[in-house]
């Protein structure tokens, strides 16, 4: 297990937005990140099509950042992604307590 200090950053957004995360995280220092499709449960986010209930599709995209670049990352995902405009997504962290498995992050602080 590590003993270093890392966060989770989840990003939701629209669906096709999920590229402008990981662009804007990779270039702040995150070495990439997991997308999950998703359905919106929200019910002022359905829509309806000739009569048919439709709901707007969302993208997750889970990043797992060291704790001391966790903050400059966010930001560039906000800023790239326009994230503080309502309606775009939301990105919040989490603390992670303990971390196995993470190769590409072992191997780049390494090097």
């Amino acid at each position: 297990m590590e003993e270093k200090n890392y966060d989770l950053i989840i990003t939701i957004v629209n669906k096709g937005y999920s590229d402008y995360v990981v662009q804007a995280s990779r270039e702040a220092g995150a070495t990439g990140g997991t997308i999950i499709n998703a359905l919106s449960s929200n019910s002022n986010d359905t829509e309806k099509f000739l009569g048919i209930t439709i709901q707007p599709e969302k993208e997750i995209v889970l990043t797992v950042v060291e704790s001391t670049t966790k903050n400059k990352i966010m930001k560039a995902i906000v800023e790239n992604t326009n994230l503080d405009t309502i309606g775009r997504g939301m990105c919040f962290s989490l603390p992670i307590s303990k971390l196995t498995g993470i190769t590409a992050l072992n191997s780049k602080n390494k090097k």
